[in-house]
């Protein structure tokens, strides 16, 4: 009997932090607009204050949360406070940029499509002189009043046509996105044609 209370208390706690492992758990508690502060608390000890914020443009990140799993892989998040008022503005998940790959972003892109099921919207960019030879693909999902858009950019995109250009050389991204409807129109362009990507060479 004991043995087997033991073994259900130990299966239970295993359950709660594989739960706490997802994106869910990212915005658990958390309302858009809240201050750095009322997030830190939120957080607990799980909360990471940086000794100097990140600047991310028009907003900044002084707190982070590490080691969020995914598809199975460990992502960073980072909470974007408006530079203005200095509220909550968006969340940004990153897998380190040494990770990066079309297979990490397929094993995150599946992740998300059995939680949330068909994207509302997909597009990309081709690589080219007007995206710095960085092809991209991105889906958007729309649930419950959030704005989930998942990002990979990779120069490797273009691999069968060869680039010579410095801006070959930068980094692959995979980012995920988490934004109030305000902040993010859940729609992207369509993909371009190779005709009109040569338009603008």
């Amino acid at each position: 009997m004991r043995a087997t209370l033991l073994a259900t208390l130990l299966c239970a706690l295993l359950s709660a932090s594989a739960r706490a492992m997802g994106i869910e758990d990212v915005w658990m508690g958390i309302s858009w607009g809240e201050a750095p502060e009322t997030v830190q608390r939120h957080l607990g000890a799980r909360g990471f204050a940086l000794p100097r914020p990140l600047d991310f443009g028009d907003s900044y990140s002084p707190l982070v949360l590490r080691d969020v799993s995914i598809g199975g892989f460990p992502l960073i998040v980072y909470y974007q406070f408006d530079k203005v008022t200095h509220r909550l503005k968006r969340i940004q998940l990153e897998l380190p940029r040494h990770r990066v790959n079309a297979g990490a972003f397929r094993a995150i892109f599946l992740a998300l499509d059995g939680d949330y099921g068909v994207p509302n919207a997909s597009c990309g960019t081709l690589p080219g002189p007007t995206t710095a030879f960085q092809g991209s693909a991105e889906y958007v999902w729309t649930r419950d009043g959030m704005v989930i858009r998942a990002i990979f950019r990779d120069t490797t995109l273009e691999a069968f046509g060869g680039c010579f250009s410095p801006a070959c050389g930068l980094t692959a991204q995979l980012l995920l996105r988490v934004s109030p409807p305000a902040e993010d129109s859940a729609v992207c362009p369509p993909l371009p044609t190779r005709t009109q990507l040569k338009a603008t060479q």
